[in-house]
């Protein structure tokens, strides 16, 4: 398998477990758990609040890879950029998770939707809709529509969401996100800026009985890498990065 570092400038590896009911939100419990995150991570020392009741705890970010982990009213979030590997992430998300039924009152019935997301940013300065076109093709229907004389992609940005079980409570989402707007290609004015392609796996709803969070984000895990590995790295980044490097 590919190194993730190697396949684009920046990956990272994030987890979001959106609930029903709003977390536990006293002083005293938010301290408390970002105090049970440090303790495992010592150099997550940076701690903030935002406006609406959202709480960070982070590393610093000057070295190009770091830990973060917040705590939002209806929503549980913890991110790694430029792990050292994907497994190196997942004992973070797992920490987080374990916690959360003690530290913020979570419950298994509480989950309106558990994510993991493996990202990856190439920088890239142009009209990226046109180098996804010319990267990536476009779908046959519209081989004739990209032809166009005169024709300039405004937006180009691929989406494929798949249900990997009957009911479609375990869904994977693969998509393209681009940085480029009018403005940019009127003027020929571009900055430097990313090109983000996402793989996410995302399970609806309610745990089943005597199953955990960890469990649940753990196959969410199996689930991204095997798209990864086998649909998206050789499919999609290799010739991203190409179309860049040729540029």
């Amino acid at each position: 398998m590919t190194p993730y570092n190697s396949l684009a400038d920046d990956y990272y590896v994030n987890m979001n477990l959106s609930t029903e009911m709003e977390l536990s939100g006293s002083r005293e419990a938010i301290l408390h758990y970002f105090e049970q995150i440090q303790k495992k991570f010592p150099t997550m020392r940076n701690f903030y609040a935002r406006d609406k009741g959202d709480f960070i705890l982070e590393e610093d970010k000057e070295q190009g890879h770091y830990r973060w982990c917040s705590v939002e009213p209806r929503r549980l979030s913890s991110g790694q950029l430029n792990p050292q590997s994907i497994d190196d992430a997942l004992v973070q998300h797992r920490h987080a998770l374990e916690l959360a039924p003690y530290g913020l009152s979570l419950s298994p019935l509480d989950c309106e939707a558990l994510d993991l997301m493996i990202g990856f940013d190439f920088t890239y300065r142009g009209n990226q809709n046109q180098l996804i076109a010319e990267a990536l093709g476009v779908c046959p229907a519209f081989d004739r529509l990209a032809t166009m004389a005169g024709a300039t992609f405004v937006s180009n940005e691929p989406a494929l969401t798949l249900a990997l079980d009957d009911d479609c409570r375990t869904q994977c989402r693969v998509n393209i996100e681009t940085r480029t707007n009018a403005y940019q290609i009127r003027t020929g004015e571009y900055q430097d800026e990313q090109v983000s392609v996402y793989v996410t796996a995302r399970h609806y709803g309610s745990l089943d009985a005597n199953r955990s969070y960890v469990e649940a984000v753990d196959r969410l895990a199996v689930i991204c890498r095997e798209v990864v590995d086998n649909y998206v790295a050789g499919s999609v980044l290799e010739p991203l990065a190409r179309a860049i490097a040729f540029e």
